[in-house]
């Protein structure tokens, strides 16, 4: 039914590139490429193999060079003339605001690529992008108004038969539905996305579920060592592709475990590891939630009652500002937990069956998509409109 999973965004003299390639080897593929098509003047090239340059960039958790990158490439296809490259450096710079916690330009620049991609027929970029939205949306835990859009995609990659496209949205329903309390309707689908991510040989997407599936196992089962086995090979499998992202999640993901189990020295360990490499990598979501998981084992750990209340209530300010509303209805939970009587705004009920989103798109993307529009995340300008607001939110 499903055929090997391909990446799209590998583009031009770079579509032979595996979905499973080396981003280290991806990074000095498409350096040489786009060096080569800059001195021959191929500025379609040069859009083309910078995405994959900018891609590689974004998920070794090197921002500062990603964002160069996908503005390069947006200015190369602009003088090419190749609205469909437009629309990719878009998507890549909207995936990236999201990695870095930037929200609404990361919808700004995810539907601005969306439009691209219908007004050029690339209905490939157009799905991906409309995949960025879902997602943005399913991370901050605006789940109502993402869920459909979800399964619409889902729908849409399932009749075409991409691995890759169903993968991601087999995982992000199962997400929402783990958030939400529904563990066994979570543990089928990350098990159909892993099983079906195998089969494909998407590597990137089977890690990905194998940390939702270790997530579901302990929080439902209390199976601690399962759990453990399946981060560790996911781990595995986020060390040979360099997946930085990835694996920073999967060690909050080993905090939270090992927290569950009462261990909570090896979960400090876990948390404090995972924040240094978010740090490293300049990515506040990942920061953020590390940070509240290391708070609350500190805690566990005799940590005075005064610190602990201080850390969270930044943490609240934190989450706030970044637009994080389930990731802050836990940090309402956990001041309700340690700090005793401190105040549990947002909805601290939910966060009592939540985790933090799996941020499974930040490594894999949707696929080819011919849904309608995006419901609350639609704007009203034109699409010439829109690339001219690209611009001036730093394109140029």
């Amino acid at each position: 039914m499903y055929g090997k999973a391909f990446a799209p965004e590998y583009q031009g003299a770079l579509t032979t590139l595996s979905v499973n390639a080396s981003l280290t080897d991806v990074l000095a593929a498409g350096t040489e490429q786009l060096r080569a098509a800059e001195r021959a003047g191929e500025h379609g090239e040069a859009a083309r193999s910078g995405l994959a340059v900018a891609e590689a960039h974004r998920r070794l958790g090197q921002v500062a060079d990603a964002e160069r990158a996908w503005k390069k490439s947006y200015r190369a296809a602009r003088s090419a003339g190749d609205e469909a490259a437009m629309a990719w450096a878009l998507w890549s710079g909207g995936t990236l605001a999201r990695q870095r916690g930037a929200f609404p330009l990361a919808r700004r620049l995810l539907q601005l690529a969306a439009d691209l991609g219908e007004r050029s027929g690339d209905v490939v970029v157009r799905g991906y992008s409309l995949a960025g939205l879902a997602e943005t949306g399913r991370i901050q835990g605006d789940y109502d108004a993402v869920h459909r859009l979800h399964e619409q995609l889902l729908a849409e990659a399932r009749r075409r038969g991409e691995a890759r496209h169903t993968v991601w949205a087999l995982e992000g329903i199962a997400q929402i539905h783990r958030n939400t309390g529904s563990h066994d309707t979570a543990y089928a689908l990350f098990e159909e996305a892993a099983e079906i991510a195998a089969r494909a040989e998407d590597r990137r997407g089977h890690a990905w579920a194998l940390r939702g599936l270790a997530d579901v196992v302990s929080v439902r089962d209390g199976d601690t060592e399962r759990a453990l086995s399946l981060l560790s090979e996911a781990e595995a499998t986020c060390r040979a592709m360099r997946l930085t992202s990835a694996l920073a999640y999967n060690h909050k993901m080993r905090g939270n475990v090992l927290y569950r189990a009462g261990r909570h020295e090896e979960a400090r360990e876990q948390y404090a590891l995972a924040l240094a490499e978010f740090r490293e990598m300049g990515e506040p979501r990942g920061e953020a939630l590390s940070r509240l998981g290391l708070a609350k084992a500190l805690a566990r750990l005799g940590r005075d009652r005064a610190e602990t209340a201080a850390e969270l209530a930044d943490l609240a300010g934190v989450m706030d500002r970044i637009g994080l509303r389930h990731a802050r209805a836990m940090v309402a939970q956990a001041q309700q937990e340690f700090c005793s009587g401190e105040p549990a705004e947002a909805g601290a009920g939910a966060a009592a069956v939540g985790t933090e989103t799996a941020g499974a798109g930040t490594e894999t993307a949707g696929a080819t998509a011919e849904t309608g529009g995006v419901g609350a995340e639609t704007a009203g300008a034109t699409a010439e409109t829109r690339v001219v607001g690209a611009e001036t939110a730093g394109v140029r």
